[in-house]
């Protein structure tokens, strides 16, 4: 029989729980914008620094480290000269890409009912 306290743990409430660390990974302001982009293949530190505007250079690299960290997103080296890198999905992460591109795709075709409703909490306050 699961318990409330199972259910907090399951959930990510619980402060110690590996599930909540999960979140802090996936919940970073770049790591939804970062996987939308590596959604349709591999791309290049290059291609990635060029396609998310507003991310630094150090930003990109230390999600980028933290996504190959949890298993998320793969470093692939090609032996050529200079050496190429890319970096793409795994099966892990494509598994989180659908998620999140519906999470994407919801603030897409809800962003003016989301901008109405700062209005008026404006006009409120």
């Amino acid at each position: 029989m699961t318990t409330n306290i199972d259910r907090t743990a399951e959930l990510g409430l619980n402060a110690n729980s590996e599930a909540r660390q999960t979140l802090k990974v996936i919940a970073n302001r770049w790591v939804s914008i970062i996987l939308c982009a590596l959604g349709d293949g591999p791309k290049r530190y290059s291609e990635l620094d060029g396609m998310i505007e507003g991310l630094s250079q150090r930003m990109l690299t230390r999600t980028l480290k933290e996504l190959e960290r949890n298993g998320i997103v793969e470093r692939i080296v090609h032996s050529t000269r200079p050496p190429n890198v890319e970096y793409a999905l795994t099966p892990l992460g494509e598994t989180l890409y659908e998620p999140l591109h519906a999470l994407c795709a919801w603030a897409e075709a809800h962003m003016d009912e989301v901008k109405q409703a700062r209005v008026k909490f404006a006009d409120q306050s």
